[in-house]
């Protein structure tokens, strides 16, 4: 089988080295990729292909295809699934994996998703879209400027403000405004007051397979200060929760999700990843995402055992109910390494070179993931605002999270040491 994957962001890095595991790849090519998945090989040594076409060029990805001949192309990545790729692939007769642009809707506009939630039931944040500033700052006014202020359409996770003064929610206007047709339209809802988790589900147009609990690390700072970024780490599973009450949780959301979407008529196929706020109300949806997290895709499919290539075409062709997904006992762990200025302008950053890379070879079940990485004269260079996704997988939590940052502290970009969060899973390590 030849698969033609699209992006090249952390995410996609882990989808690649988790699909070339699979006995039923025999080529595997990606558009654009980075530095880390141009060396991975498949498991008869071919190499990985990266061709440099944007993932959001659908146009150019679609003309890649009709020359490569993919059998399976698969899209992660939200961007090209809220332009239409998987319309655009499957008018042009190619079977892919991701949402049609209906279905991804649920990422791409945050004011449907809440209108989605408070039609069929799904527990959601209390909130308005609009798009006057008067209006936004009249909505907040009433909540006491207690609020969240996200932009309606995608911002690479920097959409997204929470307030509790009206100067906070006037600078969130004017960042949200900037972010050009994105942020139009604005979405105000009441500030919830509890723990983030993220679940993440396998969807097959009709029912869901659940993957294991995570725990995200939004802000750039430890303890949640600073401004939200596309994500800083991830572990897996969230140490907090039981078994018993993440199935609840999960209960509580998709079961009216899934009832709304056959009322709406949504073939939902792909990934379908809700961040949730656990409050003393219960679960409420903070946000869907339609693609894995990144970097919660990393910590699942470290611990995944199905074959990712049997789980694609179960959720293709509507029989994910007829397949057993195991998973790896114990606990991942993900500490992303950004470049200095992330999340903000980085790009001062670009083209240091990254070193300590070949000492991670003596750290047992830990793989790199690279993310804005990319290749310079034979060297890996910086390429991006989050660079690499440090990620291991070992019987308990502690022994993950410690070899992680055993390995962050060999990398380095230029003489520099990366920026990266110290309290991934756990308290604040001293390691700077």
């Amino acid at each position: 089988m030849k698969i033609h994957v699209v992006g090249g962001c952390g995410r996609v890095h882990a989808l690649v080295w988790k699909l070339l595991q699979s006995m039923q790849v025999t080529a595997l090519y990606c558009a654009p990729g980075n530095a880390g998945i141009a060396g991975e090989k498949l498991l008869n040594g071919d190499a990985v292909v990266c061709f440099p076409v944007g993932p959001a060029d659908v146009e150019k990805q679609l003309v890649l295809a009709k020359e490569q001949k993919p059998d399976l192309v698969i899209c992660s990545e939200e961007d090209p699934l809220g332009l239409g790729i998987v319309d655009r692939f499957q008018a042009g007769g190619f079977r892919i994996w991701g949402q049609n642009q209906r279905a991804a809707k649920f990422e791409c506009s945050k004011a449907w998703s809440q209108w989605f939630c408070e039609q069929y039931g799904v527990p959601c944040a209390m909130g308005e879209s609009f798009r006057s500033e008067a209006d936004v700052l009249a909505f907040a006014r009433r909540l006491r400027w207690q609020c969240v202020l996200k932009a309606d359409g995608l911002a690479l996770g920097k959409g997204a403000f929470v307030c509790h003064t009206e100067q906070e929610v006037r600078d969130a206007i004017s960042v949200i405004r900037k972010l050009g047709p994105a942020g139009e339209l604005i979405v105000v809802q009441e500030l919830l007051q509890g723990r983030e988790t993220s679940l993440h589900f396998f969807c097959d147009g009709r029912t869901a397979q659940l993957m294991p609990s995570s725990v995200d690390h939004k802000s750039i700072g430890e303890a949640g200060v600073g401004p939200n970024t596309g994500g800083m780490g991830t572990v897996s599973p969230d140490p907090h929760l039981t078994s018993e009450e993440y199935l609840d949780i999960a209960k509580a959301i998709m079961t009216p999700w899934l009832i709304g979407c056959k009322k709406e008529g949504i073939d939902f196929r792909g990934v379908l990843y809700p961040g949730v706020m656990l409050t003393a109300q219960g679960p409420k949806v903070l946000e869907f995402n339609a693609r894995f997290g990144d970097s919660e895709a990393q910590t699942h499919l470290v611990r995944l055992e199905t074959d990712l290539v049997e789980i694609i075409q179960a959720s293709i062709d509507g029989n994910l109910c007829n397949l057993d997904i195991t998973w790896k006992p114990g606990s991942s762990v993900c500490v992303v390494l950004a470049s200095k200025g992330y999340p903000g302008d980085s790009s001062k950053e670009k083209g240091r070179m990254i070193s300590g890379l070949n000492t991670l070879t003596q750290y047992p079940n830990l793989k790199p993931f690279h993310a804005g990485t990319t290749l310079r004269e034979g060297n890996v260079v910086v390429n991006g605002g989050r660079v690499l996704g440090l990620t291991t997988w070992a019987e308990t939590l502690e022994e993950a999270r410690l070899t992680a940052y055993r390995a962050a502290n060999e990398i380095r970009f230029g003489n520099e040491r990366p920026i990266f969060r110290c309290d991934i899973g756990g308290p604040i390590l001293n390691l700077r």
